[in-house]
């Protein structure tokens, strides 16, 4: 096996406001092998696009070690080259300047650079628009533009951090299939693709590999290969099978790859998921009604909601979290409380949340009894943040105690003054 990039026992970590260290990655290894195109998929903050910028140079790792063809990568690496979400355009310059860029950078002479940069718009299908500014073109077209600044670098290793995430499903899907063809038909540069990907049907249409990325810290806890030639089916048994199984992985309690064999307890700094609560009661009703009477395959779950994987795997993850429906082998099943709860009146519903809530989300109960030790029961948001931010960085803490508020008001368990700051306990009612 030609290795390309390798990574052995990997680890990363920041710091947080408080000066304490973060760990984002741990025990990474890796190996992206000459010919071969490998997926990414995990939660949002695993790490996915910290891995991504140690093997592109741009970031060193803590610990472990980092080689590109066989030598410790330090710094960025000629014939590394990476694709941003975001399409990171000059607004000012041309397609043509745009693309130009790396180049000139690499001190390529003038006329070298025009025609590399117009075989690369070309190959990637914006011959024309060499001419035009990003504000002239679509999203799809700007991505291109990304792509060919990518390519006209020749690099031996193409990294993807959610490239089409930014475009519409038809756009995002074209653009896949035509990157696929020019790969299966030798026209790229490149010689392996790492792509992150939130997407799960995306990761199996494309991959040779497919890797779930654990969180808390990021590491790789399941690898599935795909055996399958390109180009691929979405609606055939054979890709259906592999989605089911990826949503297996990805859903399990228990990690996979020689990890410990038991189910996490609910830790006081657990990164909830982004999940709002009508959307949580949508997918509940949507799961106890025909055609799933109670039980669904995730995938047939997402195509029924019309949700993407990002949306429905975090309502999935809440609903299992409290005691509402329950995640295994890739299904959601709903459990008798969940029935319940979606036969309930509206009342009802609060007050079920709001007990599965201190029943299986130590935060939240963790503030409810802070505030029933204050004489007002009433208490600033800033200490429950710096306890939040020992363990994640401050935008992941706020977004967690967002959550977590959120889903107190829903089931009255306590209120939030968002003029004031102050978290405090919900009124009684009584005179």
């Amino acid at each position: 096996m030609d290795r390309l990039i390798e990574l052995k026992d990997v680890a990363k970590g920041f710091k947080s406001t408080d000066g304490s260290l973060r760990t984002v990655l741990e025990h990474v290894d890796f190996t992206l092998a000459k010919g071969e195109i490998v997926a990414l998929l995990g939660q949002s903050g695993s790490g996915k696009s910290t891995l991504l910028r140690i093997m592109a140079g741009l970031i060193p790792a803590d610990a472990g070690d980092v080689h590109y063809r066989g030598q410790p990568l330090f710094g960025p690496a000629q014939g590394i080259a990476m694709v941003f979400q975001s399409f990171a355009l000059f607004p000012w310059l041309t397609v043509q300047r745009n693309v130009e860029l790396g180049l000139e950078a690499a001190g390529i002479a003038e006329a070298e650079r025009a025609r590399r940069a117009e075989a690369a718009i070309e190959l990637i299908g914006l011959a024309g628009f060499e001419g035009a500014l990003p504000r002239e073109l679509s999203g799809g077209m700007r991505q291109r533009v990304g792509l060919a600044r990518a390519l006209v670098m020749q690099p031996a290793v193409l990294l993807m951090d959610e490239a089409f995430s930014a475009l519409d499903v038809l756009t995002g899907e074209r653009l896949r299939n035509e990157i696929l063809e020019l790969w299966d038909g030798g026209q790229m540069p490149t010689q392996a693709m790492l792509v992150v990907s939130h997407n799960i049907e995306e990761a199996v249409m494309m991959a040779d590999r497919v890797l779930i990325f654990a969180s808390n810290p990021g590491r790789v806890r399941a690898e599935l290969p795909i055996m399958l030639p390109r180009p691929r089916r979405a609606d055939s048994p054979e890709v259906r099978l592999l989605i089911d199984e990826v949503y297996r992985l990805m859903t399990s309690a228990t990690p996979v790859a020689g990890m410990p064999q038991e189910s996490p307890r609910p830790h006081l700094c657990d990164r909830l998921p982004q999940a709002e609560v009508g959307r949580m009661e949508s997918l509940l009703e949507l799961l106890a009604d025909e055609p799933f009477n109670g039980r669904a395959d995730l995938p047939q779950l997402v195509e029924e909601s019309e949700l993407t994987d990002e949306a429905v795997l975090p309502l999935a993850d809440a609903l299992h979290r409290l005691g509402l429906a329950q995640l295994s082998g890739g299904d959601l099943l709903m459990t008798p409380l969940g029935r319940k709860y979606v036969e309930g009146s509206h009342e009802f519903r609060r007050e079920i949340f709001g007990q599965q809530l201190l029943a299986h989300v130590p935060l939240a109960t963790f503030i409810r009894n802070s505030l029933e030790q204050e004489a007002h029961g009433e208490l600033k948001e800033e200490p429950f943040l710096k306890l939040l931010m020992d363990s994640m960085d401050a935008a992941e803490a706020e977004r967690v105690l967002r959550v977590a508020i959120e889903w107190a008001r829903y089931g009255e368990v306590f209120e939030y003054d968002y003029h004031t700051g102050l978290i405090h306990l919900p009124e009684t009612g009584e005179d």
